[in-house]
């Protein structure tokens, strides 16, 4: 009994191309139940909501390290130099600008800053205003919020927004090793540190108030911000690449032998190891490794400089 059961006039003629490399995982939830539940069988009886939790935290755990899950978003960057985080950003993978040519530049974190919280040192460092005694915001929190209203700003983070010298020019650079952009750096020339030796611009991210804050020649460039989710964010994402559906399968049966009583540990074990190998071989699956490719760069890395 075959899998494809729509034409291929309505498959071309409709928008949902290349779905056939994916199985939904109601699909897997299902499969798994019919293979691995029942009298004789690994598992005798277990409830349909059992199977989903663990299929559903199998699928956020292989969307962190396995899956081909990277999402992206581009936005032109304001003047407050701040981007919101997606709605459901689990750790980004890489930023960057995108030229006039259309080249994506590389944009590096800046480790040396952040945007802490100011605190008001009115009375004490206290607000007069609060018979508690919280620490509140600095006095200057308004003003500051009118230029930016979804959240806090510190002395620090103005200071890295204005700073022109953090990172070299983005215009044409010199040949000329004793060009003085290289002076401008962090370090100067001699003991100089690799991260601030570049024009890309840099930027930190505020888990705090769920913002990404660039530094000041990034304003108005048109930002590429590619990350990872973990794969439940909407229905439609609740997929999973046919090169891992054994590979949930394993995990799905690994995590309900393992919270069960009663379960001899051997058989444990056993799909502890199963998991781990279909997980290993997913992920040789997924990285679409092509012999021509790597042929091709080892080509290039033969190549002899003169």
């Amino acid at each position: 009994m075959g899998l494809i059961n729509t034409t291929q006039q309505a498959y071309y003629s409709g928008d949902d191309f290349g779905s056939y490399q994916f199985i939904s995982l109601e699909d897997i939830i299902n499969n798994f139940i019919v293979a691995y539940v029942g009298e004789g069988k690994i598992i005798s009886r277990i409830k349909r909501s059992d199977v989903q939790f663990h299929a559903m935290r199998g699928l956020q755990e292989l969307s962190f390290d396995t899956f081909k899950s990277t999402k992206s978003q581009e936005i032109e960057i304001p003047p407050s130099l701040t981007m919101v985080l997606p709605q459901d950003y689990v750790n980004y993978v890489k930023i960057c600008w995108s030229d006039e040519h259309g080249i994506e530049r590389t944009i590096y974190p800046a480790s040396k800053t952040s945007n802490p919280f100011a605190i008001d040192q009115s009375s004490g460092g206290f607000s007069d205003n609060d018979s508690n005694y919280n620490l509140s915001a600095t006095s200057n929190f308004e003003d500051l919020a009118e230029q930016d209203p979804t959240g806090h700003k510190s002395d620090t983070w103005n200071k890295y927004k204005s700073d022109s010298l953090a990172n070299t020019n983005t215009g044409n650079v010199s040949d000329d090793e004793d060009d003085d952009l290289y002076d401008f750096n962090k370090g100067q020339r001699y003991g100089i540190d690799p991260q601030f030796a570049q024009s890309n611009g840099s930027f930190f991210i505020d888990e705090n108030t769920g913002k990404i804050h660039f530094s000041s020649n990034i304003n108005g460039k048109t930002v590429i911000l590619k990350y990872i989710s973990d794969g439940l964010g909407t229905d439609a994402e609740m997929q999973v690449h046919k090169f891992a559906e054994e590979a949930m399968y394993k995990h799905i049966a690994h995590s309900v032998l393992a919270t069960r009583s009663q379960v001899p540990e051997y058989l444990v074990a056993r799909f502890k190891k199963e998991k781990f190998a279909e997980t290993r071989k997913a992920k040789l699956r997924l990285s679409n490794i092509k012999i021509e490719e790597i042929t091709q760069v080892f080509r290039g890395k033969s190549k002899q400089i003169k």
